[in-house]
């Protein structure tokens, strides 16, 4: 199975951020958010972790999104993907999850899912400048060029 490289951990950890103290990115949100973007019901209010811990939730959550991107039942096309499309993909799951992931990819070919992957910009409805930035930035990872400006 593939695995995400050190460009696609860089990206992911830019854009998530390490905080040590549950919180919500964005009011909308139904479960907390703690170390690097770590998400979900096991998330508590008021919780706090150490760095060491929230360094083994990020290894433990990249297998889980890394196996959505190596699956054609959610990338039909993911034996065609260069190492940079995998990461980029696998920051777009690790972001936007597995639904998101396999809307995206469905029926589409490589270069379609480029086309689209910088539509996946909003929360609550609403675009949002943090997420047009993330969807940029995986978008020139996954062309292996330099991030769009728009």
């Amino acid at each position: 199975m593939r695995k995400v490289s050190k460009a696609g951990l860089s990206l992911i950890k830019n854009f998530e951020g390490c905080r040590l103290t549950a919180y919500k990115p964005v009011p909308t949100e139904t479960s907390w958010t703690i170390g690097w973007g770590h998400y979900g019901p096991d998330v508590k209010a008021g919780m706090t972790i150490a760095q060491a811990k929230a360094d083994a939730m990020l290894v433990e959550d990249l297998s889980k999104y890394e196996a959505y991107v190596n699956n054609p039942a959610y990338v039909p096309v993911t034996d065609q993907l260069t190492q940079s499309q995998f990461d980029a993909l696998t920051s777009f799951c690790y972001n936007c999850g597995a639904g998101s992931l396999r809307t995206l990819c469905k029926g589409r070919t490589v270069a379609q899912i480029a086309a689209n992957i910088t539509k996946y910009n909003k929360a609550g409805g609403k675009v949002l400048a943090g997420l047009t930035r993330r969807r940029n930035a995986e978008w020139a990872l996954f062309n292996n060029t330099v991030a769009r400006r728009d």
